[in-house]
């Protein structure tokens, strides 16, 4: 079965791919690998939330605003070279607004990986990061970067 026909049996659609906020393309090949830029949770061109995780944003709500982000760095990659092209999910990298004290970050994160579980399987687990950071772009709550390998 296709990545795409995976998709679809999930009845998940891919985004457009969200538009660069800077001086940046949305994902980029080099050999076998494609690197996407740190995507938002962006819907419909804009962002789903704002706020800082454990404080304006419950870690469940931002757990569901990775798998945005992670929806939007697949359309990336199906952009450049169509995610049937993807033989795994190398590494997640996750990024998380956190509010003082607040340390779920890889629960939140969780959200991105249970969705490359579902869609690619085996293929989908991959090395991971989850950050607290202070802030982020737009004051979104969640970012999200993948690094997948394609085959030739």
């Amino acid at each position: 079965m296709s990545w795409t026909a995976r998709l679809a049996e999930l009845g998940v659609e891919l985004p457009e791919v969200a538009a660069p906020v800077a001086a940046y393309v949305p994902a980029v090949r080099t050999g076998q690998l494609v690197y996407t830029s740190g995507q938002l949770p962006f819907v419909n061109g804009s962002l789903a939330a704002t706020g800082k995780v454990g404080g304006d944003i419950s870690p469940e709500e931002a757990k569901a605003q990775a798998r945005t982000c992670a929806l939007n760095a697949l359309a990336a990659v199906d952009a450049l070279v169509g995610l049937d092209s993807v033989v795994r999910v190398v590494k997640l990298v996750g990024f998380v607004a956190s509010a003082e004290g607040f340390t779920g970050q890889p629960a939140v994160i969780n959200g991105a990986s249970d969705l490359l579980g579902e869609v690619f399987g085996e293929a989908g687990r991959h090395a991971r990061a989850a950050v607290g950071v202070a802030e982020l772009p737009l004051g979104a709550p969640v970012e999200v970067e993948l690094i997948v390998e394609i085959g030739e």
